[in-house]
């Protein structure tokens, strides 16, 4: 997933995002435990969670979090604007974090190496976790396993305009001249505007900052402002809107699977979570999760609930 902030912002707000999101704790008096329950009685000991505020992360947080107390471990979540936020105050206060791979070993690599330095861009979820196993091992992160759900930048137009223009995959615009709607860093970026015009050739005439799959982005793409806009793989509200994503067919993503970031130390003394939680990425797939976002964008299911349906239609709940 696309979230690109800079090292000083880390620095300057991480701890305090972390203490002031006490009021996004997925936990509530309906859904803890009590002390008649099976989890309850095990007494695994406390954990505590960080992950973005974005639905689909939120989502996602909520499954560990349901997970891990029906397994009898106190869950405390703590959700927040960016990655930037959590990632001083983890491995430490922060145990488990649901990831993208992508996201987090460039994240280590821009943190030891600097801004400027040359991104992780394998296609490969497990050759993108290889290639930063060092990073990963240094920070004191352990990556459990990689679940086939992906989620990465992508690009989207109008059903219209691939039907009369014939295009389907990036490479199709080659020397085509479009507006594209985006996030505000994307100018430049090798995800996206960079790689849109060196990669597959396209003359991208401006970059509107409208926002990452904002319905700004979708509106301008909607109404011919911009021919193509910016948004993920796993957005589930593009079919109702008419719109359609493009193939990245010259993979210039990085992979970007779910995995979960746990820290070494902490999955030492637990080692009970990989057991807990690898069923999991084995279960999703870019197709499920997908849907799932849809039944929150479009039908407005709430993320817990999405969760626990999933969980339990898999059999992951006991």
């Amino acid at each position: 997933m696309h979230i690109a902030r800079s090292l000083a912002a880390v620095l300057a707000a991480g701890a305090l995002a972390l203490t002031g999101c006490a009021g996004d704790d997925l936990s509530n008096d309906s859904n803890a435990s009590d002390d008649s329950s099976p989890s309850a009685s095990a007494d695994k000991g406390s954990v505590t969670i960080a992950g973005q505020n974005f639905p689909e992360a939120t989502l996602v947080a909520s499954m560990y979090e349901q997970l891990l107390e029906d397994a009898g471990y106190t869950v405390e979540t703590k959700l927040v604007d960016s990655r930037d936020a959590y990632m001083p105050t983890f491995p430490g206060d922060v145990d488990i974090v649901p990831e993208y791979v992508g996201g987090i070993v460039n994240f280590l690599n821009t943190r030891e190496n600097g801004d400027n330095a040359k991104p992780f861009e394998a296609g490969d979820g497990q050759q993108l976790a290889d290639d930063g196993a060092d990073l990963l091992e240094a920070a004191g992160i352990e990556l459990l396993d990689i679940s086939p759900a992906t989620d990465t930048n992508a690009f989207f137009v109008t059903q219209d305009y691939s039907d009369s223009e014939g295009v389907t995959k990036l490479s199709d615009l080659e020397g085509k001249s479009v507006v594209l709607a985006a996030a505000p860093d994307c100018e430049g970026r090798l995800d996206c505007e960079g790689g849109l015009s060196d990669d597959y050739g396209i003359d991208v005439t401006k970059v509107l900052e409208l926002g990452y799959a904002s319905d700004q982005t979708y509106q301008s793409v909607i109404d011919g402002e911009s021919q193509l806009g910016e948004t993920s793989t796993t957005d589930g509200t593009l079919e109702s809107q008419g719109l359609v994503v493009l193939e990245d067919d010259k993979e210039i993503q990085p992979a970007q699977n779910l995995v979960p970031a746990v820290s070494a130390d902490f999955l030492a003394e637990h080692e009970d979570v990989a057991d807990i939680l690898n069923p999991l990425m084995a279960a999703l797939t870019t197709e499920n999760l997908t849907e799932m976002n849809g039944k929150m964008a479009v039908d407005r299911a709430k993320p817990e609930d999405v969760a626990k349906e999933f969980l339990e239609s898999e059999g992951l709940l006991g």
